[in-house]
């Protein structure tokens, strides 16, 4: 089996989701893949700047959770063609937006916005996409990370429970669909219960610990490049792609400002020794860059 994680880039457009539903049908029918998504490209930071509208008392939140609706709307309307299977997404959103209000309206009203509440709030872009992007796939199943994937607090921060996640990630895939799909970057704390995350770019992390408590064949990370580049194309426009990397050459690139994967995804896999493929949702015949032990 093999781990896709798809970031905000993909899930963002028609056109990005659509070429994502293409690339998993097609590695189904060779294998079982898990699939992990993000949020809707900009949401994230969306859920963000409207939480700190709410928490100033600014009625402009509303205006920007509309927004956030609308778009998720919008994309539902657009590549959900089937009646049964639209209404039956619209029911899921409907009830999660609505609780998204409630979390907002809540801020707005006691100017007060914890860590905990922020953790909440955030949580709610790959609930969302993820159930999009499940009803879209035809066979796809759909599972909730916060039952697997496990944090703690440590120095004020989130840590992963390593040994309890790969436990109970192995105990959810113990039969594996030919399709799962599974939010990237929410988890929750083994201790109280409360919704958690891995941090910005936490959704990689997602894919890097559920491939390797699965000892994956390989992990995919598709975004919208097609690899590590020698340098920043947008500047230098002679920049190519790298064919392969060892883990630690991508670890210090990532390291040094290579914003294609987030650093710590590196180390479940890594341990393991599973490759890791950068590849390109927009351009999916590029081999892309490899990552393995040289």
């Amino acid at each position: 089996m093999k781990v896709l994680k798809f970031g905000g880039t993909s899930v963002g457009s028609v056109k990005s989701i659509q070429s994502l539903k293409r690339i998993v049908e097609t590695e189904a029918k060779r294998q079982p893949v898990v699939v992990v998504v993000s949020a809707l490209g900009g949401i994230t930071d969306r859920l963000i700047t409207t939480s700190q509208l709410a928490l100033q008392g600014d009625e402009r939140y509303k205006d920007e959770f509309q927004e956030m609706v609308d778009r998720h709307y919008k994309m539902i309307d657009t590549i959900i063609t089937e009646p049964r299977k639209r209404e039956q997404l619209f029911n899921t959103i409907d009830s999660l937006f609505e609780q998204l209000k409630s979390i907002f309206f809540g801020v707005y009203l006691v100017h007060d916005l914890s860590e905990k509440t922020l953790d909440a709030i955030v949580s709610y872009g790959e609930r969302l996409s993820s159930n999009i992007v499940a009803t879209l796939i035809r066979g796809a199943k759909w599972y909730d990370a916060r039952d697997f994937i496990k944090t703690y607090r440590k120095n004020g921060k989130h840590t992963l429970d390593s040994e309890l996640t790969a436990q109970l990630v192995k105990e959810a895939f113990t039969e594996l669909p030919k399709i799962s799909l599974v939010p990237g970057f929410i988890s929750k704390d083994r201790d109280t219960g409360e919704v958690t995350n891995l941090g910005r770019g936490g959704s990689d992390y997602t894919a890097a610990i559920i491939a390797a408590a699965l000892d994956a064949e390989i992990l995919e990370i598709w975004t919208d490049v097609d690899g590590f580049m020698t340098a920043d194309p947008k500047v230098i426009k002679t920049a190519y792609t790298i064919n392969e990397l060892s883990y630690i050459e991508a670890m210090e690139l990532c390291n040094f400002g290579a914003k294609v994967i987030y650093p710590p995804t590196i180390y479940p896999v890594c341990v393991k020794n599973i490759p890791i493929r950068v590849k390109n949702t927009f351009n999916p015949t590029s081999p892309g860059t490899i990552i393995k032990d040289q």
